[in-house]
């Protein structure tokens, strides 16, 4: 009998404190959270997947002078991923402002589809772009990417803070956090679809 009640005391504080968050209608829900780490896994997949058995020649193949090359892509992907995921934690840390929401002006869907296609630009600020200095091999920006997204998506499970009551502005309009963490996964889909044009170009390289 003690066993019983000590077992339902602690169940009753693991609700109160570790699970706080899931009862709290500022967070998440299910369906959110699983919409950003579908797309965020996604993109890790595919971002790998695309540079899978490619020759020096072939990571460095340009069409034209003002192209990236794919390894630049990386680069700069691996880069942005950092430097986004650094901005939403200094948001983070300032207090909800709910009243901003009325500056929105994209749905999740909306925002996604906007920031994968390449034919919309000025998305990110100068501050959050790379200069392609920030790794000196593409194993190196590979680990970085895989390490940073692979926390990011913990965070998106697990995080119990309110993602949708605090609200940034970007280039192209305000987004709140939430969809700050749907726009850092799209931005490097926007790159890899890039990146399979390229691959896809008349003069690439064989091998």
């Amino acid at each position: 009998m003690l066993k019983r009640t000590q077992g339902r005391l602690l169940l009753g504080l693991l609700v109160i404190t570790g699970l706080a968050g899931t009862l709290n209608n500022t967070s998440l829900s299910q369906k959110e959270r699983k919409y950003a780490m579908n797309l965020m896994k996604d993109g890790k997949t595919e971002l790998f997947n695309s540079v899978e058995g490619l020759s020096k020649a072939q990571l460095d193949y340009k069409p034209n002078q003002d192209s990236r090359s794919i390894r630049e892509y990386i680069f700069h992907i691996a880069s942005c991923e950092k430097n986004c995921w650094n901005l939403l934690s200094a948001i983070m840390k300032t207090a909800p402002d709910p009243d901003k929401r009325s500056l929105i002006n994209y749905t999740d869907d909306e925002l996604v589809s906007m920031i994968e296609d390449p034919e919309h630009v000025n998305l990110l600020s100068e501050s959050l772009k790379s200069k392609n200095k920030d790794f000196t091999s593409l194993e190196d920006a590979l680990g970085s990417f895989r390490l940073q997204r692979t926390n990011h998506i913990k965070y998106v499970k697990l995080s119990t803070e309110d993602l949708r009551n605090h609200v940034v502005q970007m280039p192209f309009g305000w987004i709140d956090c939430y969809q700050f963490c749907l726009m850092i996964s799209a931005h490097s889909q926007r790159h890899i679809k890039q990146i399979q044009e390229l691959k896809a170009d008349p003069g690439f390289p064989e091998k």
